[in-house]
């Protein structure tokens, strides 16, 4: 360095200086390299970052004046809603449902599957209930038939049922919906229930609500008797929803999800239907279902 140059040889444990400009080949003699001024490597090194803040600087200042105008007619236009959203988690859900809540102003529809709920989701309810029933806004609730068997669940239907509240249910229901004044609705995201879609497109909004509607007129109030045909050879009406899902290949678990019920409570059932059909296996038991004629009545209904 003190003659101007250095061998290349005695820099290669150092390639940050050729790297950083910092020494460049000598002209006169390739195996040699000599120094640079730093201020000079400086300089090469920050030019081409300044040339390329100053073209991103051009572009942004291009790209604002392209999109002024359209930012100019947005301005003017009314918001717009998105059709569908997802929400993650329960608090973003019940947020969701807090804000469909207030925004209601006429009529909700709910769809609850499942058997009866637990203490605290129907406190949770009655809180929110009683919120809309206060400004008089008409609630219609439908449940499966296994709540009738939850004395919670039904003492909840009775202080509802206080205000402009009908409730019904149904053997089967297709999912969670909630449904506030035909204008949003709330359905599961996922099988888990861990997210859900809100839901303000008119059209999906109409068609939730028609099924709905479907399935309304087919459930049965609450304080009614359910209309189970008549038992066939010891068979009640929820055994033989039972026999049918059993034929149709459903395994228990799905069998208790479907009907609202508990995987104990499904098995027990499907121990009576069998021992009412004489059934020493599983096997055999979905042949005599077919063979015994229990599910005809269901099918001539």
């Amino acid at each position: 360095m003190t003659n101007g140059r250095l061998p290349r040889s005695e820099a290669e444990n150092t390639p940050c200086l050729l790297e950083s400009g910092l020494l460049h080949p000598d002209p006169d003699d390739a195996d040699w390299l000599r120094p640079v001024p730093p201020s000079t490597a400086l300089a090469q090194r920050l030019h081409p970052i300044e040339r390329e803040i100053q073209d991103r600087r051009r572009l942004a200042v291009e790209l604002t004046n392209v999109f002024e105008p359209f930012m100019a007619i947005t301005a003017r236009a009314e918001p717009t809603t998105h059709a569908i959203t997802v929400l993650e988690g329960d608090a973003h859900i019940n947020a969701a449902i807090e804000r469909a809540t207030a925004e209601c102003r006429h009529e909700v529809l709910t769809a609850q599957p499942g058997g009866g709920r637990s203490e605290n989701s129907l406190n949770v309810a009655l809180k929110r209930g009683q919120t809309v029933l206060d400004r008089g806004i008409t609630m219609r609730t439908l449940y499966q038939h296994t709540v009738r068997h939850s004395q919670g669940t039904l003492a909840y239907a009775a202080r509802m049922s206080q205000g402009n509240v009908q409730i019904r249910t149904l053997e089967e229901l297709i999912d969670r919906i909630m449904i506030f004044d035909r204008t949003v609705a709330l359905i599961p995201a996922r099988a888990d229930r861990k997210d859900a879609l809100e839901i303000r497109h008119p059209g999906l909004v109409e068609y939730l609500a028609k099924v709905f509607e479907e399935q309304w007129q087919r459930a049965t109030p609450l304080l009614e008797e359910v209309p189970y045909p008549p038992a066939t050879n010891g068979i009640t009406g929820v055994q033989r929803s039972i026999a049918r899902l059993l034929i149709e290949g459903h395994v228990d678990e799905a069998i208790a999800r479907r009907l609202g019920m508990n995987v104990r409570t499904c098995r027990a059932h499907i121990a009576k239907i069998a021992a009412a059909l004489g059934s020493g296996s599983r096997a055999q038991l979905g042949y005599l279902i077919a063979q015994s004629g229990i599910l005809e009545q269901d099918k001539q209904k």
